[in-house]
């Protein structure tokens, strides 16, 4: 692909600031903009930008630099990224991706010499019952196998856009196998606002808390009190935002309920705008799902149009509400609430001290309210139906139900919604499961179960989850699930604090000295310390999650990492006293003072 010129590149930076502004804060849509006209961001995209947003060059750098769909150097015309999960994975993705190169003559991880295409790996693209999946250009294409590669390749070398490939390579199904008191019946439009503005934001919000709401996210903050908590901060500003950055491996369900449930997840947006008295909102879209933002654009024009969004909803005076799209760019740590601020300020997304919290001092330093998509869709529905008909489902501690992301060895991979209080083993009959040796719960982050476990119930007091359901049977190897988590986690830290930076490294080599038989007990005492490290001392809840994954499989799967050990009693010895041998030498000491008794 051949540089762009200086006129190209400005034009192109004239036309997102009118579209977008001059705040610093919408900085990542300009690089966003830029990356995908240019496949990469130039220096004069830096600089102009340094002019028209007045930011410091360095934070734009940094910014490239931070978020993996970003690139200072040019990728390919067309730009393919290979689906890494742990699922696709099982489906064969590694070998497509080395026949895919093979086909384009091209290395991974390299841009080809003409130009004309990049292939690498990528995270979780959030198509795990449809994989292997692969995102071209930002697209995803899902359903890969041998014949399509071909049938890509050849594309690729023809230099056909891919506005012209065949329509089913881009076809993204919802799955939905198993809807419950959330799914079963249709989206509605406004149901939910009749009620509060029929009964007033007191009465709403009371109805919320009288459901026992609790955040879908996985932590399980009472809906409710956050809302009161945002509504009682002193500010003139208060902002809604809706984390749809839904990057834990194996977790897909946001994909679904934006497809086809996105009016009640922006209605229960406007609900909760009208509870705490914000006038704007935003919508975190994943840089992956990037390909629904025109369906979301849709929607939201078409309920400005029905006087749903906008001036005085409903007729209401005063009730001014709107919802703007901000895309993400590859970045796991954004799911966290303070990180995906920090980003839809313009920013890398590393997380925040806390306190104070977001209900606090949130978007810009004003009172901000965060939940994932999945809970504003219960509170639209909760609005609409009653806190009492949410309750009717779920444990005490647990109202309500529960969406799940079902993916693996499993005959019908989708979406799977249960009360809460369900056991493990009826999600595995109902999705056609056999001879399962392990289910991982909440993705990568989250806790693996094996089979003594599966009575174990979905429910914040016993098996809390996002919602990824990831299903493993006996003829698998534990250790391909914790290599493939051990390097998603060091790819994904943010870098911000040691524990987490050094950590995930560290176990990441520690894992892969296990797969190539070159470990013993004593690397496996590493493991279990270095991931209590990680747990007690990282900065943020990333840091603290990464090494779950790996301390289950060593309690519960020990024979995945035993059999392996290329001698069980076998510790290693350095001599630390010799290797000091030189600093004596260059100190001029070699009194007792300057060495160390016996060996370490």
């Amino acid at each position: 692909m051949s540089i762009p010129s200086a006129e190209q590149v400005a034009g192109l930076v004239a036309e997102s600031i009118h579209q977008r502004g001059r705040e610093p804060e919408s900085l990542l849509q300009h690089l966003i903009a830029i990356q995908q006209k240019f496949n990469h961001v130039p220096e004069s995209a830096v600089e102009a930008l340094v002019g028209e947003l007045g930011v410091a060059r360095t934070r734009i750098k940094s910014a490239v630099a931070f978020y993996a769909f970003l690139h200072d150097r040019p990728r390919g015309e067309f730009d393919i990224l290979f689906s890494d999960n742990i699922t696709d994975q099982m489906l064969g993705s590694r070998r497509l991706m080395r026949l895919l190169c093979e086909r384009l003559d091209v290395e991974p991880g390299t841009t080809r010499a003409d130009g004309r295409v990049t292939v690498d790996p990528t995270s979780c693209t959030g198509m795990c019952d449809q994989g292997p999946a692969i995102l071209v250009n930002g697209m995803a294409v899902t359903r890969l196998d041998a014949q399509r590669v071909d049938r890509i390749a050849d594309l690729v070398q023809a230099g056909t856009e891919p506005v012209h490939w065949p329509g089913d390579f881009f076809r993204v199904v919802d799955n939905l196998r198993h809807p419950g008191l959330l799914l079963s019946a249709p989206d509605t439009q406004g149901g939910g606002l009749g009620t509060l503005l029929e009964k007033g934001a007191d009465a709403a919000l009371a109805e919320v808390e009288r459901s026992g709401l609790r955040g879908r996210g996985g932590a399980g903050f009472t809906t409710a009190l956050k809302w009161k908590l945002c509504r009682q901060a002193r500010s003139a500003e208060r902002y809604v935002v809706c984390n749809a950055d839904e990057g834990e491996p194996g977790t897909f369900k946001d994909r679904v309920l934006l497809t086809s449930y996105a009016d009640l997840v922006l209605e229960g947006m406007t609900a909760c705008a009208r509870i705490i008295g914000a006038r704007r909102g935003f919508l975190y879209l994943r840089g992956e799902y990037r390909y629904l933002l025109r369906h979301l654009e849709s929607v939201l024009e078409r309920r400005r149009a029905q006087g749903l969004l906008g001036r005085d909803i409903r007729g209401e005076r005063g009730f001014d509400f709107d919802i703007a799209i901000h895309l993400g760019a590859g970045a796991y740590v954004c799911g966290e609430e303070s990180a995906l601020i920090e980003s839809l300020e313009g920013k890398r997304g590393v997380t925040r001290k806390r306190p104070p919290f977001p209900v606090t001092s949130g978007y810009l330093g004003h009172p901000t309210v965060v939940n994932n998509v999945e809970t504003f869709l219960a509170a639209a529905r909760i609005l609409e139906q009653g806190g009492a008909w949410f309750r009717s489902e779920g444990t005490d501690k647990s109202a309500g139900s529960k969406i799940l992301s079902v993916s693996g060895d499993v005959d019908r991979p989708g979406i799977y919604e249960y009360p809460f209080g369900t056991p493990v083993s009826q999600v595995l009959a109902d999705c056609g499961a056999e001879h399962t040796q392990a289910v991982q719960v909440s993705g990568a982050a989250g806790e693996t179960l094996s089979a003594p476990e599966f009575e174990r119930v979905l429910a914040f007091e016993d098996l809390p989850t996002a919602g990824s359901f990831m299903v493993f049977h006996h003829g698998r190897d534990m250790l391909d699930m914790v290599r493939n988590f051990a390097h998603f986690f060091q790819h994904e830290s943010c870098g911000f604090c040691t524990p987490c930076r050094v950590g995930t490294a560290l176990l990441r080599d520690l894992v892969e000295k296990v797969a190539a038989g070159q470990a013993s007990d004593y690397d496996l005492d590493e493991m279990r310390h270095v991931g209590a490290v990680m747990r007690q001392a990282s900065h943020c809840g990333l840091g603290h999650s990464a090494p779950n994954h790996l301390l289950s499989t060593l309690e519960k799967f020990p024979e995945s990492c035993r059999r392996r050990l290329r001698s069980p009693d076998y510790s290693p010895s350095f001599d630390l006293d010799a290797a000091l041998a030189d600093a004596r030498a260059i100190a001029g000491r070699d009194d007792a003072g300057a060495h160390l008794e016996g060996e370490t």
